[in-house]
This record gives C-alpha cells, sequence and structure tokens, in this order.
C-alpha cells in the first residue's frame, strides 16, 4: 500500500492492540489484559487524531512529541475530534505504562500498539523495523491530513501542526 495521502478512505482492517483504561489499576507496575481495538470499526464515524512516534519511552518522543498533545488535548478536542490516539511498535503493556507514566486517565489519548509496525509497515511509513514519526487527521472515515516527518525533529505532525489542519 502507499503511504496515505489527504482524500485516501482510512483503511479497512486496521487492527491496534491496547489495554483499555476500564482494565487498569492505576498503578504503573499493574496492568490489565491486552486486547485488541479495531480502528477502522471504531473510527469509522468518528473525527480522529493518530499520531505515530519511533518509541514509547524514548528521549524525543517522551520530551518532544507526546506533550504537544497533553498541553493542547483540549484545544483539539474543541475542533471536534473525538478520538485522540499514539502508536508505536511498543508493545501493549509498553504503551499502557507510558500513557501511566504521563498521568494520562481515562481514554483523553489512546496508547494502542502497532506491533511489529504492521500498519506503519503497510502504509510505507517505518523507520527500520519502527513506527516513523508521522500525524493523521481521520474524519468519518476519510483522511483529511497526513504528514510524515521529514527528518528527526517534530514540525508535521506535530499537536500545533495537526491543532492548524483541523
Amino acid at each position: 500500500m502507499a503511504p496515505l495521502k489527504a482524500g485516501d478512505d482510512f483503511p479497512a482492517d486496521v487492527k491496534f492492540s491496547y489495554i483499555p483504561w476500564t482494565e487498569e489499576k492505576g498503578d504503573i507496575t499493574a496492568c490489565g489484559i491486552p486486547q485488541a481495538y479495531d480502528a477502522s470499526k471504531e473510527w469509522a464515524d468518528k473525527k480522529v487524531v493518530l499520531f505515530s512516534v519511533p518509541g514509547a519511552f524514548t528521549p524525543g518522543c517522551s520530551a518532544q512529541h507526546l506533550p504537544g498533545y497533553i498541553q493542547n488535548l483540549a484545544q483539539i478536542k474543541a475542533k471536534g475530534v473525538d478520538v485522540v490516539a499514539v502508536i508505536a511498535y511498543n508493545d501493549a503493556f509498553v504503551m499502557s505504562a507510558w500513557g501511566k507514566a504521563n498521568k494520562i486517565t481515562g481514554d483523553d489519548i489512546l496508547f494502542l500498539s502497532d506491533a511489529d509496525a504492521v500498519f506503519s509497515k503497510n502504509i510505507g511509513w517505518v523507520m527500520g523495523d519502527r513506527t516513523a514519526r508521522y500525524a493523521l487527521i481521520i474524519d468519518h472515515g476519510k483522511v483529511a491530513y497526513a504528514e510524515k516527518e521529514p527528518g528527526r525533529d517534530v514540525t508535521v505532525s506535530s499537536a500545533e501542526a495537526v491543532l492548524a489542519k483541523l
């Protein structure tokens, strides 16, 4: 599959794994059981911001990328966004712990696992074996924005860049 671009349909059968907040114990050392998350189905009738990072707990992702989404979450949601989600190649346990480490509660931001970078490989946006750094806006099954970072900096996939496109 070619990289996604504005105007494309969001692919069918996009599945991630995650640990639902309702399964969590709240403590970073306690995890629920990973479950499948059918993004194609869940997002079919929603406005979604999906951003991807190379890895949870990595310096750039934890210090530069995720904080912008946390700080701008209210403004993003005010633009009619139903779901904000982050993916990385890490497993669901690591993604869950990363959410807890950043004090995300409930489903404010979904921390989804793109295990083995399956989705990212399918759209051609990987960095070696990891998910690349990119952002998508999906509006009721249609891609409205799709940008992959050209380098290591957080620019086109930042919360501020996405907010400007909403």
